[in-house]
């Protein structure tokens, strides 16, 4: 089964304009939306915003629901000033910037303690621009960590909840796959917040439709790149 992990309400509405054969029940403490997509069983859980959050939401996904693939889809920051809300992009590795064990074993920020790299693998959907997302626990208008985001990691996308799902999806040894319609671009006149709330209507039904293309062109993962942290071992995991 494929499972959907949103972070808000708004967001999991437009996810489920296309589904069919909508069901709705609570598990432990959180909306699960349940369907038929592309002819298939679906479930998506609405997680609430955030890292912690989005941990939750996805373990309950594979745990409960049985989930073999997961698919993380919402609205996030631009962080190139050529992007343009409404556009939507897709991700082959996502990094959380906010981790920091700098201090303690000399890694790089963004380095989790079982990796080697600050990236884990997702799977890119066909059809959409690629960037790196990265995810950290804060909605911000300050500009101090763009160049960390944009030179060191080379991020394009800033949200609060990927991360943490192709966190948990990476030990799990499940494919995740993730989708994000732009909202707020950084290097606008205008600040992020403001964009946000000016474009968040339009965004969501651009991420309806693009959730639209999305169960008949996601394949399993193949391959693992490079330059992302590897699936534990067996005996390690």
């Amino acid at each position: 089964m494929t499972a959907f992990v949103v972070a808000m309400d708004d967001e999991a509405a437009a996810v489920a304009k296309v589904f069919k054969n909508l069901s709705e029940e609570t598990a432990f403490g959180r909306r699960v939306v349940k369907g038929v997509f592309g002819g298939e069983p679906v479930a998506m859980v609405v997680c609430g915003v955030g890292k912690s959050n989005a941990a939750a939401g996805a373990q309950l996904a594979l745990g409960r629901y049985g989930a073999d693939r997961l698919v993380n889809v919402g609205v996030a920051g631009g962080l190139k000033s050529e992007m343009r809300p409404g556009e939507t992009y897709t991700s082959a590795r996502a990094v959380q910037y906010d981790f920091d064990l700098s201090k303690i074993n000399g890694t790089a920020r963004g380095v989790l303690n079982e990796c080697d790299t600050p990236y884990l693998p997702l799977v890119p959907v066909p059809g959409f621009p690629v960037e790196t997302i990265a995810t950290g626990d804060a909605f911000t208008d300050d500009d101090s960590d763009i160049p960390f985001l944009t030179n060191d990691l080379g991020a394009g996308l800033r949200d609060m909840e990927a991360g943490a799902v192709a966190h948990v999806a990476f030990h799990a040894g499940v494919p995740v796959s993730v989708l994000k319609t732009v909202t707020d671009v950084h290097g606008s006149t205008t600040s992020m917040t403001s964009q946000y709330k000016e474009n968040l209507h339009n965004g969501l039904a651009a991420l309806s439709i693009a959730v639209s293309r999305l169960m008949s062109c996601v394949p399993g993962i193949s391959t693992m790149s490079s330059n992302c942290c590897s699936p534990p071992s067996p005996e390690n995991s």
